[in-house]
């Protein structure tokens, strides 16, 4: 997007497998100190979850340097007139996000994704391409929904994550026989998300790019409100930029 804002802000995960993330943490925590950059890298034997910002050379420099070891991690951008971190933070953790599920092991494989364009056709038009209700599922915690959400989407109120499997057994019966759409902020807990549903039975898929790859794509269509954010701008609104007063 352009952007008068000269802050490049830019988030990205993949679920592969990494045999050493200690060892990577030194390198990638190095490099993205050299490059001024501030933020929060997460590491895991599952993959990498990344937020960071900084000038635009160096934030892109760093992710294609990253794309050399990873290359089918896909970066969403966002700008802002400020660095939104406070500082740097590069962490090893058991899972990039936390689900408590380790039979859910999306860099074994994913579960089928819909591309913005797919969804809102389906949406469009009430109905999938064969006429089957479609729900979409908000995978994320109550208080980031209250930021915003898409028209009609299921919200089951999960305090955290790991709440999410136990919520989906308790409302099975109302997604069967549906075309499931399950969605968050950059695609990173729908990914869990859509696998478990999988394994649960429910033809469930994941929205390509999350929420702000749909904001890129299709803007504010069938959303209402803002999308929460995990730094200090607080929300994004449909044209990527902070909402006004953050």
């Amino acid at each position: 997007m352009a952007s008068a804002a000269s802050v490049l802000n830019v988030s990205a995960y993949l679920f592969t497998r990494i045999d050493d993330p200690a060892a990577l943490r030194l390198v990638l925590r190095e490099r993205a100190g050299d490059a001024g950059l501030r933020g929060t890298i997460l590491l895991a034997e599952e993959g990498i979850n990344l937020f960071l910002a900084g000038a635009p050379d160096a934030v892109r420099g760093f992710v294609e340097g990253l794309r050399a070891d990873f290359p089918a991690l896909q970066a969403k951008e966002s700008w802002s007139d400020a660095v939104p971190f406070g500082r740097l933070l590069v962490k090893v953790k058991r899972e990039i996000i936390r689900m408590d599920r380790p039979e859910v092991r999306p860099q074994d494989g994913r579960a089928p994704a819909v591309t913005p364009a797919t969804l809102r056709r389906w949406l469009d038009r009430g109905a999938d391409d064969e006429g089957r209700e479609v729900v979409l599922v908000d995978t994320r915690n109550a208080f980031e929904v209250d930021y915003g959400t898409f028209s009609g989407a299921r919200d089951w109120r999960i305090e955290r994550f790991t709440q999410f499997p136990d919520a989906a057994s308790a409302h099975r019966d109302e997604l069967d026989g549906k075309t499931v759409v399950s969605f968050c902020t950059g695609g990173i807990r729908c990914e869990k998300a859509a696998l478990y549903l999988r394994d649960q039975g429910v033809d469930a898929y994941q929205l390509d790019g999350g929420i702000l790859g749909w904001f890129a794509a299709e803007g504010n269509a069938h959303w209402d409100g803002d999308c929460f954010v995990f730094d200090e701008r607080e929300a994004l609104d449909p044209a990527l930029s902070a909402r006004a007063g953050a």
